[in-house]
């Protein structure tokens, strides 16, 4: 099968947006820097990469017959808020396990930011205090039992859309939209920074750059601080995508990249290098990202492109993934 045999919901715009960060690159001195803005891509609560996800899960829902979509993050998800904007789109219901998994002081870390606009869109939210895992929660099997067990049909939808059969599937389209806006632009982006965590956002980049033609690497910036479970798991959702959408070849190792280096001792925790690529984008070029995710592969691709590991003849694109509701949860890092 291709990828375009596969059954996609409309859920966004069009074509995530992709534009220069001149005044960043610049700044750097190095490569010169674009962003593609999955945090623009559509009008469901702010979008935000697990909408382009998402788009491939909810034909596979409606045709099971699903009446509720159940799904598991930590408090402040960017995933589980886009879950209830779509549940509520579609006309579902939604139900959305929020475990405890980052350690946090702020007092309405769980009233605030993403988790907020959740319970506006009507989800059931249920808090539950285990930490941070990207595998498979008991919580989220007891939800589906309840769903059932009440007359309901829940389609499971694992953390972050990603360990899921189509996972990988939107981020694997989205490499082909990279390739035809390329060609509107008159660029080739050699290198893709994006944040990895749960995994698939990466794995499909990586299945679907692997059937063109032109040779590039997807860098992968670990924001989980538990590296060698986000590499395995980014593997193994790269090579099932590959298979899913026809790749007549077996993905090599050296395709496959996660670095290390910015995301701290925990998921979810910024440290100074977060906030300061918050504070250098925010202020160069008026472009929000978030403590969690995105700061933390910004502060990645700044160090890539000021150290030269990034050459300075290259095109970067960075995938920015949205995530910005939940700086609302830590506000207390930028009263200056």
């Amino acid at each position: 099968m291709a990828i375009s045999d596969f059954e996609r919901y409309p859920l966004m715009f069009g074509p995530s947006p992709i534009h220069p960060l001149t005044r960043l690159s610049q700044h750097l001195g190095g490569a010169s820097i674009w962003a593609k803005r999955e945090d623009v891509n559509s009008g469901l609560a702010y979008g935000g990469n697990k909408i382009r996800k998402l788009e491939y899960l909810v034909p596979d829902a409606i045709a099971q017959g699903a009446d509720t979509l159940v799904s598991i993050g930590g408090y402040q998800s960017n995933h589980t808020r886009q879950v209830a904007a779509v549940a509520a789109k579609i006309g579902m219901k939604c139900v959305l396990v929020q475990e405890k998994w980052v350690d946090w002081p702020d007092p309405l870390y769980d009233r605030v930011g993403n988790i907020m606009l959740s319970r506006i869109m009507g989800a059931e939210v249920r808090l539950d205090p285990a930490g941070f895992g990207i595998g498979f929660k008991s919580s989220w099997e007891h939800a589906l039992d309840d769903v059932r067990n009440s007359g309901g049909v829940p389609y499971p939808i694992p953390a972050g859309a990603s360990d899921h059969r189509l996972g990988g599937l939107g981020f694997a389209n989205w490499a082909t939209e990279v390739a035809e806006q390329e060609k509107a632009l008159g660029i080739f982006f050699d290198t893709i920074v994006v944040c990895s965590v749960t995994g698939s956002t990466q794995a499909g980049m990586i299945a679907g750059f692997a059937g063109q033609d032109r040779p590039r690497r997807v860098v992968g910036i670990d924001a989980s601080a538990k590296i060698d479970e986000t590499r395995e798991q980014v593997a193994r959702i790269a090579r099932n995508t590959a298979k899913l959408i026809g790749l007549e070849r077996d993905l090599r190792d050296d395709e496959i990249t996660v670095l290390e280096g910015w995301a701290g001792d925990f998921y979810g925790i910024p440290v100074d290098s977060t906030l300061n690529a918050i504070r250098l984008t925010g202020r160069l070029e008026g472009l929000i990202i978030d403590t969690v995710y995105e700061g933390k592969s910004m502060a990645g691709l700044i160090d890539l492109v000021s150290s030269g590991d990034i050459p300075k003849d290259s095109n970067v694109l960075f995938a920015h993934l949205g995530g910005q509701p939940a700086l609302n949860a830590y506000s207390a890092l930028f009263q200056e």
